[in-house]
């Protein structure tokens, strides 16, 4: 069975379903905002394949194979919503119904990943997996060896990702806000959990996806200072006084 790939399918149906209860509790459900879905699923699409053909510059790894990256994808799905919003004159911010659906459909696509991909570096510590010989690209598998897992670490992320925006979420009042935070706190989470990732290195012990977040993390803490300066997150950290 195509385990990957069921699990990707329901993850995009686990976001959707979110997405669009999200936006009927704040009133967003319409014609504009489902464009905006369309453009993500077909941006998510475009950029999972780019992603991986700029790997191999091989066309047939773009129209055939295609590309299990995330980050690609994510990336795409954001340009995606841009340019469906940008065609039909959108420009009510859709990043916060987004969050907690992206959230949630990570977490179940990451089961995939988990079934059917190297589990990560290897280990010795009481939890590490271990994996059959036949999962593609991983040398630890062949040996036994017990390895990070890598995917579980992400699927816990996500799950406390989800929860913690479901909180947040009417605290921050200014529009925005909660999609910045949740694409903050993924991007420094995947820096670090690449580390146990089975991803090559490329240069100075660090991953193609830890070289592509560098920037993208560095833009992102001006960002969030530039918001906390401003108090964008202040109700998050209020207190209630006891009498």
């Amino acid at each position: 069975m195509p385990l990957h790939e069921i699990f990707v399918g329901l993850g995009v149906l686990v976001a959707s379903v979110i997405f669009v209860r999200e936006a009927r509790r704040r009133g967003a459900l319409n014609e504009q905002s489902l464009i905006a879905v369309a453009g993500a699923l077909v941006g998510g699409a475009v950029g999972m394949r780019l992603a991986g053909w700029l790997e191999t510059l091989d066309l047939q790894d773009l129209w055939l194979s295609g590309s299990r990256s995330i980050l690609g994808g994510l990336t795409g799905a954001y340009v995606g919503v841009l340019v469906a919003k940008k065609l039909i004159g959108y420009r009510e911010r859709t990043g916060d119904l987004f969050a907690p659906a992206v959230a949630l459909g990570m977490a179940v696509g990451r089961i995939g990943c988990h079934l059917t991909e190297a589990p990560g570096r290897p280990t010795e510590l009481p939890w590490g997996v271990h994996a059959p010989p036949t999962t593609p690209e991983c040398p630890g598998c062949l040996t036994g060896e017990a390895m990070h897992p890598s995917f579980v670490y992400e699927i816990v992320f996500q799950l406390v990702a989800f929860a913690a925006l479901l909180w947040a979420r009417r605290r921050l009042t200014r529009p925005g806000e909660l999609f910045t935070l949740y694409v903050a706190a993924y991007a420094v989470f995947r820096f670090l959990v690449e580390f146990t990732r089975a991803n090559e290195t490329v240069w100075l012990d660090l991953t193609r996806p830890q070289w592509f977040l560098v920037p993208g993390v560095l833009l992102l803490s001006v960002r969030l200072g530039y918001g906390w300066r401003r108090g964008y997150y202040d109700a998050l950290f209020e207190r209630k006084v006891l009498s």
